[in-house]
């Protein structure tokens, strides 16, 4: 808990950023007489940006936990992603400042970017090294499943909003209810941090007076990220694509009301939720490769008919929510074995910082550009199908690189000082002392 918690309040502000995607629009981005469609796609910039902060937040934050440790780190992580997260709801709208509010919350989404980035490298790094034998894929789901968790408590958040505010007051002083919510939670947080041991293999590394084999060099690392990267590619954008994009895109698209969107993004990330630990478990007893290549290539075949699906006026109701669970699961199928298998590819003095950067870089194009990407192209194009040749195309390379994961790498200890190697199937997995 105390590892994953704060995964839990990023992805619930991100999922809240998401879901009031159209209303931020109209409070920030659009002054009076602008297009609305425009304004969406200059919060998705804003959004965006955030994103390519967070490689340079896994950097240095990765340094610093693979230096001090990682519980230092994840507390000082976790102050500045909810000091940021509750400024949000305090900000003045382009009503009250005109041009200035923009650049207002993207410097506030900029330092969310910044935290988020040194969130991930550290909680997984925290939970793999104090998972026992054999349980790695399922301690790693977790920080999986408190992204479920984060995006349901904020469609949750958003839809009870939507129920009991008028569309007038939620568009007025409603939508910053979730994000002053967030100062609450990360007390809680705090409280977790706060009683946490550091890892043992922290300890022990960190005591050692020399390393206990080959230094992993920086191009060494460098290729492993890229891998690492490129093998959840799959994973980020079709997560960002059905779990967060989806509430605006149905509603600009498909002309769907607000509470119908969040109750289809509801069902998506239930079904995410549902499949994340089984899944995480199953990769610890038939390997990480099996189950990630399952949800890669589902996801790459399913994308265009479960889109059909959602455009066909004629589609009944229980056929459309069936659509949008089996969606958000076949996300869950990667989402699940996915911390293990990027703990797996990186020794212990590296592992904070690779693994966070890996995940960064690759949420940083493949899910902050998602909805970016899909609003200018169907803005530009016309055509409805954009969110499923993205989630395709992008599904089908992650295939490719999960191809070179070795099928037996779930099986052996956590890395100590042996190199990073980008060839997992080639190369013959040393256990640690």
């Amino acid at each position: 808990m105390a590892g994953s918690v704060g995964n839990l309040i990023e992805w619930y502000e991100f999922g809240v950023y998401g879901f009031f995607a159209t209303v931020i629009a109209a409070n920030f981005f659009t002054p009076e007489g602008g297009s609305a469609l425009e304004g969406l796609v200059k919060t998705y910039a804003s959004f965006g940006l955030a994103f390519f902060f967070r490689p340079i937040g896994a950097a240095v934050f990765g340094r610093a936990g693979d230096r001090i440790g990682r519980r230092p780190t994840l507390i000082l992580v976790l102050l500045l992603m909810t000091g940021a997260t509750t400024l949000i709801g305090l900000l003045p709208t382009y009503d009250t400042v005109g041009a200035a509010a923009p650049w207002l919350l993207t410097l506030v989404r900029i330092l969310q970017g910044l935290s988020a980035g040194g969130e991930f490298g550290g909680a997984v790094s925290i939970m793999t090294e104090f998972a026992p034998p054999g349980r790695r894929g399922l301690y790693g789901a977790w920080q999986s499943f408190t992204v479920a968790l984060g995006l349901l408590a904020g469609a949750g958040t958003a839809a009870v909003l939507a129920t009991v505010l008028s569309e007038e007051a939620l568009n007025d002083w409603g939508w910053r209810l979730p994000f002053l919510l967030a100062l609450p939670i990360g007390l809680v947080a705090l409280w977790l941090r706060l009683r946490l041991e550091e890892t043992p293999s922290f300890r022990a590394t960190n005591a050692a007076s020399t390393p206990a084999g080959p230094v992993a060099s920086r191009r060494e690392v460098a290729r492993a990220v890229v891998l690492g990267a490129g093998r959840i590619m799959g994973w980020a954008a079709a997560g960002y694509t059905f779990l967060v994009v989806m509430p605006s895109y149905l509603q600009a698209t498909l002309d769907a009301t607000f509470q119908q969107a969040l109750i289809a993004t509801v069902v998506a990330n239930a079904g995410f939720a549902a499949a994340i630990l089984p899944a995480g478990l199953l990769s610890d007893r038939i390997g990480r490769r099996p189950v990630m290549l399952t949800g890669a290539a589902l996801v790459t075949v399913l994308a265009f008919p479960l889109l059909d699906l959602l455009q066909d006026p004629g589609s009944p109701a229980l056929a459309r929510g069936v659509a949008v669970f089996v969606a958000g699961a076949v996300v869950g199928l990667m989402a699940g074995p996915g911390p293990a298998m990027l703990a797996e590819m990186f020794p212990t003095r590296v592992r904070y910082t690779g693994l966070g950067l890996a995940y960064a870089l690759s949420n940083a194009v493949f899910s902050g550009c998602a909805g970016l990407i899909i609003t200018e192209a169907i803005k530009r194009t016309g055509e409805a199908d954009i969110p499923a040749y993205y989630v395709a195309a992008t599904g089908a390379l992650s295939l490719i690189a999960l191809a070179t994961l070795r099928g037996d790498a779930h099986r052996g200890a956590l890395r100590e000082e042996e190199r990073p190697t980008p060839r997992d199937e080639t190369e013959e997995e040393t256990p640690c002392a």
